[in-house]
């Protein structure tokens, strides 16, 4: 491995995106001795850890909203990015700097033995998560928030981000089976791995997914001899989704029960608001913060991604495992919406895509589908996405009135579309139409789109990252325009 001349931040991006996301070859030690070697970093802020298999990056952004809403400034290192890599260093609500990335980055950068690296003798350098880390540390370290929340990336107790020497709170979301190559194959392996996040003197807080997982980690709590809280859908009430928004109440350890306004139509962020609440009364105590400052924080947060409407009755939500397209299905199911709706999905091949797709054909909630082909090495190729779902000719018998089977037709050179003649009742089913492009999918479905048909876009968070990137084309907004203005 040669040292390159780099000089800019796009050539910072670069080469940090040539380095492999994971390896075999650096340990937890490296990790520590390379953080120590860059003078502690993490030892200079409050450190709040989270962990789990779906919400973490929702959990973190209800904790600094409620920190901020309180007057506390803050600084959060989330996974992955839609768009920007920048997206995942936040301070103050703002993403750092391109010249701070690249100064911190630098900095990391020439404190490589590139002398070892470039005899090939087996020298630490950092994997892809660990550099993002690491300019993480650097640059909040310089910020000096009151706050750092950090979000693990895959497990946690060999994550990069455990390496930090101290933490204030220890969270873990909802547990599901993902990454079940790294982290095991049931779900108490996959609590075992995220239970090493948790830290002697740092309390926890985590979902009560299963027994077999709260007992996980009870039992790690106990050997550190922590205090540790587990949150479920009994710690809230009274859900009452409007249009836009969710109304609820959650039961608090010191403000009692405290009424609450989210601003999207997620119902799973319930779930991960209330682990944000009960993470910052364990923190505070009630000393300092308020039931008023946590309804502000919570009303104002927002996070990309998670059933945000990106336009007109078009949503997006990053769903990019079982767990996650199980939650998406259940907020469609209680959406309210009473028209038409269509779904775009797409994937990554490391995933269990075939369960998601049955997870999708079985709930019968959407009269057209369309798959499309996403950009990058991990995008799940064109053949396999054709061949997600049920072929059209069981579809017909099992969905169709009566038995009687479908009229189906195909069209156009770049996608193929097979449709159920029943598509947009609620019960029937449909093979869906596949794209060459997330592009050509979308547009398809903007143009035949029926009045009061409202699309979901799902299956992987690169998919959103894709949709608004496109959305921030001037050139592809002119075209959905024209689509908006034809009668």
């Amino acid at each position: 491995m040669k040292k390159k001349n780099i000089a800019t931040f796009l050539e910072a991006e670069n080469y940090i995106n040539d380095t492999p996301r994971f390896t075999s070859k650096n340990t937890m030690e490296d990790t520590r001795a390379f953080l120590h070697r860059l003078g502690d970093p993490d030892r200079k802020m409050r450190i709040i850890h989270v962990a789990g298999t779906n919400g973490k990056g929702s959990v973190c952004a209800y904790l600094r909203s409620i920190l901020e809403a309180a007057g506390y400034r803050t600084a959060l290192f989330t996974s992955p990015h839609l768009v920007c890599i920048r997206e995942r260093f936040v301070v103050d609500g703002e993403m750092i700097s391109e010249e701070e990335f690249l100064e911190a980055f630098l900095h990391i950068y020439n404190m490589l033995d590139w002398d070892a690296l470039e005899r090939g003798e087996g020298a630490y350098h950092p994997t892809y998560f660990e550099t993002l880390f690491f300019i993480a540390m650097l640059v909040f370290g310089d910020k000096k928030p009151d706050f750092c929340i950090l979000e693990t990336g895959v497990g946690g107790r060999l994550d990069a981000t455990n390496s930090v020497s101290r933490k204030e709170l220890s969270i873990i979301t909802h547990i599901g089976l993902d990454h079940v190559e790294y982290l095991g194959d049931t779900a108490e392996k996959i609590a075992a791995e995220k239970a090493g996040i948790l830290q002697k003197g740092a309390p926890a807080v985590f979902w009560d997914t299963c027994p077999e997982t709260t007992a996980v980690f009870q039992e790690c709590a106990e050997k550190l001899g922590i205090s540790a809280y587990s949150v479920s859908e009994k710690d809230y009430s009274f859900s009452i989704f409007k249009r836009k928004t969710i109304d609820f109440c959650v039961d608090s350890r010191y403000y009692r029960c405290i009424p609450l306004t989210l601003h999207t139509i997620a119902a799973y962020q319930r779930e991960n608001c209330a682990l944000a609440i009960r993470g910052i009364e364990t923190l505070d105590e009630g000393k300092t913060i308020t039931a008023q400052q946590i309804q502000a924080g919570v009303s104002g947060c927002f996070w990309a991604g998670r059933m945000e409407e990106v336009l007109p009755e078009v949503y997006v939500d990053g769903a990019h495992n079982e767990d996650g397209i199980r939650a998406f299905l259940e907020t469609v199911a209680a959406d309210g919406h009473e028209g038409a709706r269509s779904l775009l999905f797409s994937v990554v091949k490391d995933k269990d895509y075939r369960h998601m797709a049955r997870q999708l054909e079985s709930s019968r909630l959407f009269g057209r589908v369309a798959v499309a082909h996403m950009r990058g090495y991990r995008a799940l190729d064109r053949e396999h996405l054709t061949g997600l779902f049920t072929p059209a000719a069981e579809i017909s018998e099992r969905f169709c009135d009566g038995g009687q089977k479908a009229a189906c037709n195909g069209s156009g050179t770049s996608a193929v579309r097979i449709n159920c003649a029943h598509e947009h009742k609620k019960d029937a089913g449909c093979v869906p139409e596949v794209y060459d492009t997330v592009e050509d999918a979308l547009l398809a479905l903007l143009q035949e789109r029926q009045t009061g048909e409202r699309i979901y876009i799902a299956g992987s968070l690169y998919l959103v990252g894709e949709i608004k990137e496109l959305l921030d084309h001037d050139q592809f907004r002119r075209r959905i325009e024209k689509i908006s203005s034809q009668p």
